[in-house]
């Protein structure tokens, strides 16, 4: 499979200055050719290709079905959040292997994988080189559109920098035919993410705070994305291991001053539910997003999340189940009687048991302990409220394959389904929803983590104060009723803040990590938290010793330390490469 894949684009983006509308939306009306490729109309088209590649650079083909830009199967199904789900193991086979961990160089979901991101990086370095040919004169918004492809770039080279580790780096001065000359160990993990900071930051200096069409990177966007990035620079691993070694509290004193530019600019919504709500997709808490829309003239449906289309569950999505909560991340959901996580005892017991009457009717036990009300904003449990949905709560005959999976399955990132704003039949569930690339708690959270691992006495009582903002919202949310009596709550619902008391940096390192967890839960993260935390080998192997108890799958499941931290290089871009290419640590020679 070749690096070099060339585009060939079919959007031109007509002009617009209305505030409300969201770019990508608009339609095709002519295509590019080599004689108008590098005029100002057709660089724009180059632009728009480049955006669009958010949604994946296939668009709506079954690649990103199985290859997801939301990362549910790379940052979820291989932490201790969630199970792949779907008809049973043998459906999507590449994904049950992520999921155990029986992942080479031949797999073929790794090698798209990392195709799929170098065409997305590819679109935004030739938008580069068509910008480049042009003058302010040309084209008025010239360093501003350059700004945004720099921003964009940065964030493809991400993804592949912490999935991929090794990773070849170029910008588009780079010729095609001299890529098979590039190495992926030219640079280090550190000078990668160094280099990408630096895009970002960059970035951040010519863009505007605003801009007039949403879904364009704007400069907060870029001191938030560079905040992250730092964040995963500040932890220094051993390149012959992958294990931390140290943690730079200047990149991290570097995250706290980047977070701090959006004070004032972004503050969290006042629900936790609205996140999954069409009018506060673009909302107040949104720092950059993936624009979707539905009914767009696009085929089947629009410009939809297809990259999420298998993981609607049955019931009346009639959905293909995959993508749901794992019993580990149900039980995280548990608190004391002060409404705070049972950080070292939440899995000693499960929460939500479910077993069946004589009737075949299922059960739920074990649901008397207090739990976080997150755990119903996020997790589809059996006969709890389903958001708005009137005709029955979430069934157990909502998961396709019970055995494997149990009964549980995600509740995010749908809208209710007897909305009018969801699409009738396939694609299941689908709606114009936004994925959220950067919302204003994870940014919160990040400079939380900084303060603490900074550790001076005022940075960890502010990080306090941040967690418990991010709490207090959950706390002040509408919680989700009975679904026969709405004058009662679906569960003993119970979220309390911290305390001064106690409060050392061990105790805020903790709650940190698991605020993170709940806050973040089926967003694709926590695999690469748990890598960037130096503890992913201890997590996921206690995660999968108590699986093997209730899921049989898991049996010759484990996790490999100093080796699946990152996925492989595969056989095919070392092949491309003409045998430059070197293999990540653990996966042996090709």
């Amino acid at each position: 499979m070749k690096l070099n894949y060339i585009v060939l684009l079919s959007v031109l983006l007509s002009a617009t200055s209305c505030n409300e509308s969201k770019f990508l939306d608009i339609q095709p009306n002519s295509t590019l050719n080599n004689e108008n490729v590098y005029s100002p109309d057709g660089v724009e088209s180059l632009i728009t290709a480049a955006y669009a590649a958010l949604q994946g650079p296939a668009g709506q083909s079954g690649s990103v079905w199985m290859i997801p830009m939301t990362n549910w199967s790379y940052g979820d199904v291989r932490s201790d959040n969630a199970y792949k789900g779907g008809g049973g193991i043998g459906d999507v086979t590449d994904i049950h292997k992520l999921e155990t961990f029986d992942v080479d160089a031949t797999l073929g979901n790794v090698d798209s994988k990392w195709f799929q991101l170098y065409s997305c990086v590819q679109r935004c370095n030739l938008a580069l080189k068509g910008l480049n040919t042009l003058t302010v004169e040309d084209f008025p918004e010239l360093e501003i559109r350059k700004a945004e492809m720099r921003f964009l770039r940065a964030h493809f080279y991400f993804e592949l920098s912490r999935l991929f580790n090794k990773i070849p780096y170029f910008d588009e001065n780079v010729e095609m035919d001299q890529y098979t000359q590039i190495s992926n160990d030219e640079f280090t993990r550190d000078e990668i993410l160094g280099k990408i900071a630096q895009e970002f930051v960059d970035a951040a200096s010519a863009l505007p705070e605003k801009q007039t069409e949403i879904g364009r990177a704007n400069k907060y966007a870029a001191f938030a994305y560079a905040a992250k990035v730092k964040l995963y620079q500040a932890y220094k691993q051993n390149p012959e291991t992958n294990l931390v070694t140290e943690i730079n509290k200047d990149l991290l004193a570097e995250v706290v001053n980047l977070c701090n530019e959006l004070n004032g600019k972004y503050d969290l919504l006042d629900d936790f539910q609205q996140l999954d709500m069409l009018e506060y997709e673009n909302g107040k808490e949104s720092v950059f997003a993936v624009q979707y829309s539905m009914n767009d003239g696009s085929p089947d449906g629009g410009r939809i999340n297809w990259s999420n289309l298998l993981n609607a569950p049955l019931g009346p999505y009639g959905g293909d189940g995959f993508f749901l909560p794992s019993q580990n991340l149900i039980n995280a959901f548990k608190t004391d009687a002060n409404g705070l996580p049972l950080f070292d005892t939440f899995n000693e017991s499960n929460y939500d048991v479910i077993t069946f009457d004589y009737a075949g009717n299922p059960i739920n036990n074990n649901v008397g302990d207090p739990v976080d009300p997150r755990i119903d904003f996020i997790v589809g449990r059996p006969n709890i409220r389903w958001k708005t949905y009137t005709e029955s709560p979430c069934m157990n005959t909502w998961v396709r394959h019970q055995g494997d999976y149990g009964y549980h399955c995600c509740k995010r990132f749908y809208l209710s389904p007897e909305s009018s704003d969801v699409y009738d039949g396939w694609p299941w569930g689908a709606s114009g929803l936004n994925w959220q690339i950067i919302r204003y708690a994870h940014v919160l959270l990040w400079k939380a983590e900084a303060l603490i691992e900074i550790g001076e006495p005022a940075g960890l009582d502010e990080a306090r104060q941040i967690i418990n903002k991010v709490r207090a919202r959950t706390k002040d949310s509408k919680y989700v009723k009975d679904f026969k009596d709405e004058n009662r709550n679906a569960a003993n619902y119970n979220i309390g803040l911290y305390q001064p008391t106690g409060w050392t940096q061990d105790y805020a390192r903790k709650a940190l990590r698991f605020e993170m967890r709940l806050e973040t839960a089926m967003e694709g993260e926590r695999f690469f938290d748990l890598v960037r935390w130096g503890i992913a080998g201890q997590t996921i192997n206690e995660y999968i010793l108590k699986e093997k108890e209730q899921r049989v799958y898991y049996s010759t499941a484990q996790f490999e330390v100093s080796k699946d931290e990152y996925l492989p290089i595969s056989k095919s871009q070392y092949n491309f490469s003409g045998g430059k290419y070197v293999q990540n640590p653990g996966y042996g020679n090709f």
